[in-house]
């Protein structure tokens, strides 16, 4: 029996779904960001819903609307939560319908089947229609996004706009829209789209917008969790470049850089501890960190992502230490107890890839701990400190038994320190 759905009955649908969102849009309030007054987003989104509207377009402007439920931008902040559910709903119904019908699902089959993408595993029409909508939208949205650019005139060693006449706020939106799709689709489908996703993905990181970037940089850790290594491909070298450009980047971006660079890198290199993007990158960032020791921000980024960048290192890991251990010591007594758990947590984690075999920072270290280990008495979070400190003496104990005793020497009389004793654990 054939579907009784045809493609009036879609066309008739989405001028309804598109009717709802523009009734809605024209009743939410906007003023335009003091920073971009001559933009108006709303605008934008309503034209992208004009009488005759394509799928293409409808499927834009609830990308929008979708994406403003966490978004932390000024041009996306006027979207109240029920116009963005409001998009996620109409979308899938849409999806619904448009799936229904006989012809669209052959003529997406064929599609999906150019991509080596066989779809009947998913039960979700929206998620098909995603996947489907992002052969044609996500090189349009690296247009957008690139139009506010700078770029590189080689030949003239000058910097120019682009397009001068184009606001970043639509780069903005762009990029925006780009990361709703993107996470949208689940493994392993996500992976036969790196070729779409990736160029969009690093057009937003060579942007000099914050806004921009980070958008990029979360569909890349949206990214590196959900593809293998070889779907990246080719791609790898241009993606870790990219990182160590961007190791740069604001305070208000860099736990994204911090967390896309240590996926990136672990999930392209994993096999290849002496890879040089592995020392490229580390030393990048240990750069910025020795520049600023005293921004939390950056370092509590740094210390709460940079563990599986450590154990993909292992025993090379003793290469930076004369970096690592200075920074290791300034933090310890840091004000705050989220930085002081998190460096002793990361210095465990040295300790146990390294065996801290060969190492000078030995006593220093020990004398850190027992001088951390008394002040920690004034700490909210002192029994969990303390026990980090115990676990980490323990380590060095273990491993470096002649060394530590020799050091302990002048602490095992201190009747303070009776219970830090490794010995006696």
């Amino acid at each position: 029996m054939a579907n009784s759905t045809s493609p009036s009955s879609i066309l008739h649908n989405l001028r309804l779904c598109s009717d709802h969102l523009k009734d809605s849009l024209s009743s939410t309030q906007y003023t335009p960001p003091q920073s971009s007054p001559e933009v108006s987003i709303k605008s934008k989104l309503q034209s992208l819903l004009e009488t005759q509207t394509q799928i293409k377009d409808f499927a834009l402007c609830c990308a929008a609307l979708a994406s403003a439920l966490n978004s932390t931008t000024q041009h996306l902040s006027w979207v109240p939560n029920s116009l963005s559910l409001s998009a996620v709903s109409s979308f899938k119904q849409l999806a619904k319908i448009y799936y229904e019908d006989d012809s669209m699902h052959t003529k997406c089959l064929l599609k999906f089947r150019d991509l080596d993408m066989d779809l009947n595993d998913i039960v979700e029409s929206e998620k098909k229609l995603v996947i489907e909508m992002m052969l044609d939208v996500l090189p349009l949205l690296k247009g957008n996004i690139k139009e506010s650019a700078i770029d590189v005139n080689e030949e003239s060693d000058g910097i120019s706009a682009a397009s001068a006449g184009v606001p970043v706020a639509y780069a903005v939106l762009a990029a925006y829209q780009f990361r709703w799709f993107v996470t949208q689709v689940d493994a392993p489908y996500l992976g036969k789209l790196c070729h779409l996703v990736i160029p969009c993905a690093l057009t937003a990181l060579d942007h000099w917008s914050p806004e921009v970037k980070a958008q990029g940089m979360i569909s890349f850790i949206y990214l590196a969790k959900k593809v293998k290594a070889s779907e990246i491909g080719g791609y790898a070298d241009v993606i870790l470049d990219a990182c160590c450009q961007n190791v740069a980047s604001d305070d208000e971006i860099w736990h994204y850089v911090v967390e896309m660079s240590v996926l990136l890198v672990t999930l392209t290199q994993q096999s290849n501890p002496r890879s040089s993007w592995y020392e490229k990158l580390l030393n990048e960032m240990l750069s910025h960190l020795e520049r600023q020791p005293r921004n939390k921000q950056r370092r509590i980024a740094w210390l709460t992502h940079i563990e599986p960048l450590f154990s993909g290192l292992g025993l090379i890991l003793l290469a930076h230490f004369r970096r690592l251990f200075p920074l290791f010591f300034k933090w310890m007594h840091a004000d705050d107890d989220e930085t002081v758990l998190l460096v002793l947590k990361r210095i465990v984690t040295v300790l146990r890839l390294t065996w801290i075999r060969f190492s000078p920072s030995i006593e220093r270290l020990i004398d850190e701990l027992v001088t951390l280990y008394k002040d920690a008495a004034l700490k909210v979070a002192r029994e969990d400190i303390r026990s980090l400190i115990l676990q980490t003496l323990t380590l060095i104990w273990q491993s470096k038994r002649s060394q530590f005793d020799a050091v302990w020497v002048k602490y095992k009389d201190d009747p303070n320190l009776r219970s830090l004793q490794p010995s006696s654990t």
